[in-house]
């Protein structure tokens, strides 16, 4: 006798290749999250911090950020 849940998983699509897919790019947000926002925090660009730290923008926002205070932050050091 075939039970339920198999029936319904024979006709799912295999999820390995998303998997595959979006694994590395989450691991891509969140790297690129956390060094702007540890960028932003020893700047003391507390509205870029806030606003990297709120708005979800799949790796956008921090590259924009990173890229607009690279030179500022080359100053600093």
């Amino acid at each position: 006798m075939m039970n339920a849940f198999h029936y319904q998983t024979s006709y799912m699509y295999p999820m390995w290749p998303i998997v595959w897919f979006l694994a590395p790019l989450a691991i891509l947000d969140l790297v690129l999250k956390g060094w702007a926002l540890w960028r932003a925090a020893r700047m003391g660009k507390d509205i870029w911090f806030i606003a990297l730290l709120v708005v979800n923008s799949l790796g956008i926002l921090p590259i924009i950020f990173l890229l607009m205070t690279k030179d500022k932050y080359k100053k600093t050091k």
